[in-house]
């Protein structure tokens, strides 16, 4: 089975540059250019079915490829986004020093329970679960289209790769599943370290 991760398009929270939570938005209209651009790169592959989490900017991907390669979208929240800025609903990317301290002390700490932030224990244990139900399935080829964090979960957790950094939307990965093991075949944008 050939798997192909596929982080979102651009969204409007990317360019409005804040962390919203496990937030519902749209793409940009150069978030539906890069979804085609995704499309045009899968093209080809044989991808039978695409797996998607249920947040818009996801979907909205997911049905722009899905439209131009002519195959089914299958919603799964697993799949969603960590909500690790519950407790900071209008924390901007550029601001005060102390308020992002405090942001990047709670993402540092993987264990955390704080109310309104899901821990990162839940994410990698529910992206596990969409995962191993994805691949159990008897499709030759899909594709999953998500966020950065359950694909560096993917990676770091269940694969044991190591991180991945400068994470573009529209990065893809390529999996295979050889026997029981997923290994990676090529990753485009983004840094495997």
């Amino acid at each position: 089975m050939k798997i192909y991760l596929v982080r979102h398009g651009e969204s409007t929270s990317d360019v409005r540059q804040r962390y919203d939570g496990d937030y519902d938005d749209h793409l940009t209209e150069k978030g539906r250019e890069e979804a085609e651009e995704i499309a045009r790169k899968l093209s080809g592959k044989g991808i039978q079915l695409i797996f998607s989490s249920s947040r818009i900017r996801a979907v909205e991907t997911a049905e722009i490829i899905s439209s131009i390669l002519k195959c089914k979208v299958e919603t799964m929240e697993q799949l969603n986004e960590q909500n690790i800025y519950g407790a900071y609903p209008e924390l901007r990317v550029y601001q005060p020093e102390e308020e992002y301290r405090r942001l990047g002390e709670l993402i540092a700490d993987r264990n955390v329970q704080l109310q309104d932030v899901e821990t990162y224990q839940s994410l990698k244990e529910r992206v596990a679960a969409s995962l191993s139900k994805i691949t159990d399935r008897s499709y030759q080829c899909v594709a999953i289209i998500t966020h950065g964090g359950p694909i560096r979960s993917i990676v770091r957790d269940i694969l044991k790769r190591g991180e991945l950094t400068d994470m573009s939307n529209g990065t893809i990965i390529e999996l295979e599943k050889i026997g029981a093991h997923l290994e990676i075949v090529g990753i485009e944008g983004a840094v495997l370290q």
